[in-house]
């Protein structure tokens, strides 16, 4: 049996302001198998984003046990979070964070490249996703020529780009007109279905977190199961 792409014991986030003492995150535990595409609910200031730096590994000063494709990673030093980053993890953000001065293709391939892919071959998996995402056209055009909907199917086919066991996207439509977020998010979960991923989709929007697999709320710093 595979292991889990994300499992996590225990995670706890605190932060100080002040005399107070905020807890964010209460002992979450959760666990993503391979493929399953989950849905993360819960309003504005909940800790959606807390937990996925956590499970990033994009800061430190957690508590608990995360691993992600049976490999604790919460205690890696940061040369080893970055490789687990590198090779396993996928990022999606609420603002798409493209390189200006790149066309699409180019952003797609870097982060190949990076990871030791040759040129060649980079090109054409970049080539692949973003044709796959109704961009095949749109290959040369710079991130200012392109409307939000498209620079964020860029930022898509990024985080697919090196085939992550796990696909983490932050409000990843939050930006979007409706009917725009709506083609876009289909298009994710198609996409990630089709290359294997697993995703952890954090989103206020629940007729959007309908159409995944799983859903759990964040409430009071802990994972509660959609009913």
């Amino acid at each position: 049996m595979n292991d889990p792409v994300l499992e996590t014991r225990g995670l706890k986030r605190s932060f100080t302001q002040g005399e107070a003492t905020i807890h964010v995150l209460r002992g979450v535990d959760l666990t993503i198998q391979p493929g399953e595409i989950v849905g993360l609910l819960g309003p504005s200031g909940s800790g959606k984003s807390t937990l996925l730096q956590a499970v990033g590994l994009l800061e430190g000063g957690f508590e608990g046990s995360i691993r992600i494709a049976g490999k604790e990673a919460a205690q890696l030093p940061s040369g080893g979070r970055t490789e687990v980053r590198r090779d396993c993890l996928g990022f999606v953000y609420q603002f798409h964070h493209l390189l200006p001065d790149f066309n699409a293709l180019e952003n797609v391939v870097l982060p190949q490249m990076i990871h030791g892919a040759l040129r060649k071959e980079a090109d054409s998996r970049a080539a692949l996703l973003l044709t796959a995402l109704g961009l095949g056209g749109r290959l040369t055009h710079r991130p200012s020529q392109l409307s939000g909907g498209e620079q964020q199917r860029v930022a898509v086919a990024r985080a697919l780009a090196n085939r992550p066991a796990l696909v983490l996207a932050d409000e990843p439509t939050g930006n979007l007109d409706e009917a725009t977020a709506d083609k876009v998010l289909e298009q994710l979960l198609e996409l990630v279905r089709g290359e294997g991923s697993a995703a952890l989709i954090a989103t206020h929007n629940e007729r959007l977190a309908a159409r995944m697999d799983r859903v759990v709320r964040l409430h009071d710093g802990l994972l509660e199961e959609r009913a």
